[in-house]
């Protein structure tokens, strides 16, 4: 068996997504596996190193995952040419200073989003990346999560006909922690610190319509501060100077018309934290981070408007589970695996720092709407 063992830059790992799922429940899974397959006699090792701020943490992080390397020194861990991979997850504002380090140092790049605060600073990383011949990639993990999936093989069998529009319902009440602690860290609200919800969620959304429905067009956006303070780490009061919730609406080139509600303040009453409604002129879908169910033109109901009697139709019975048709495995590790696929065998690996630049291009475009209260258009970025 032919083994590449790949040395890895993982920094920022210590926050809660890149413990959760690139290190434990991906990187580390991928260890306990033996490697990525990449042909009957081949495999992918990666072998990480940790990096952050905190020493402490960094200890009690590798006794959790069996990682044995690690530094808070980032210079050292980019002058060793075992490394071969820089993956950043650190907040937003710090990523773009380290990325452009490790590129001066020849590591390809692997980033979580969004990849920069604006668009012009993510252009310039993929330039970066691409001047120095690098290979680089940016984290677009709801692609991989089986709900999306479900709908990518409806749209393939041709079940929706005509795609109308598209409905996101997206976020989860997020506490204040004056009295129950927050489920999200404090800079998430202040705009000084890179936070908000229209930079973050955004981000995401391009994807997402550009991978599965159509190409964006053009941004309609309206955001907000419900909350507008709230206590941080230390038990402090802080101002909220960051959005918290959008109201977006989203022209797609082949005319169909999506909208998300994105928000920190919203308690949930559907079926996951994130849902997709697709409505089609053969039939509709929802669905979750996980499910997803159907109805086809068929099974539709005829409602008829009378507030003066109860509902006689249950809304919720025409509705179908689509079945497990093929197995699902972490959507980050996916992700990773391809992109080692990438480093090590040159395999295809379409999203790259162009693609999340293109992320940040819609979140910024998204707060000019905001700004000026207006449509505005998405142009092809150079």
């Amino acid at each position: 068996m032919k083994q590449h063992t790949i040395g890895i830059i993982m920094n920022g790992v210590t926050g809660r997504m890149g413990t959760n799922q690139h290190l434990m429940r991906s990187i580390v899974e991928i260890i306990k596996q033996g490697g990525v397959k990449v042909s009957a006699d081949e495999t992918i090792i990666p072998d990480p190193i940790l990096v952050g701020r905190d020493a402490a943490k960094l200890e009690k992080l590798c006794a959790m995952s069996g990682v044995k390397k690690m530094t808070t020194n980032l210079d050292e861990a980019l002058a060793d040419p075992y490394n071969i991979i820089y993956f950043d997850s650190q907040t937003t504002g710090r990523r773009s200073e380290a990325v452009r380090q490790a590129v001066k140092a020849g590591k390809h790049i692997y980033c979580e989003k969004p990849i920069a605060s604006d668009t012009r600073t993510a252009m310039e990383l993929f330039n970066l990346c691409k001047g120095a011949g690098l290979k680089n990639g940016v984290v677009q993990d709801k692609l991989w999560l089986p709900g999306i999936l479900k709908l990518k093989r409806l749209i393939q069998q041709d079940f929706f006909g005509k795609i109308l529009s598209v409905r996101g319902e997206f976020g989860y009440w997020v506490f204040e922690g004056d009295s129950i602690p927050p489920q999200r860290p404090s800079w998430n609200y202040r705009k000084e610190d890179e936070g908000g919800i229209i930079l973050d969620m955004l981000c995401h959304w391009r994807y997402i319509l550009d991978n599965v429905f159509g190409k964006v067009k053009a941004v309609s956006c309206l955001g907000a501060t419900h909350i507008p303070l709230r206590v941080d780490e230390k038990g402090n009061d802080y101002a909220c100077t960051a959005d918290d919730a959008a109201y977006a609406t989203f022209e797609l080139e082949n005319g169909i018309i999506a909208h998300f509600n994105s928000s920190w303040a919203v308690r949930v009453r559907r079926d996951d934290l994130l849902t997709l409604q697709v409505d089609g002129t053969k039939g509709s879908a929802v669905a979750g981070l996980r499910e997803c169910y159907t109805q086809h033109y068929g099974n539709t109901p005829k409602p008829v408007w009378n507030p003066d009697i109860a509902q006689p139709i249950n809304f919720f019975e025409g509705w179908s589970r689509v079945p497990e048709q093929e197995q699902y495995e972490n959507a980050f590790k996916v992700q990773w695996e391809l992109f080692l696929k990438h480093i090590v065998k040159n395999r295809p690996f379409p999203w790259d720092l162009g693609d999340g630049a293109k992320g940040v291009q819609l979140a910024e475009k998204g707060y000019e709407s905001w700004r000026r209260r207006c449509w505005v258009d998405i142009t092809e970025l150079t």
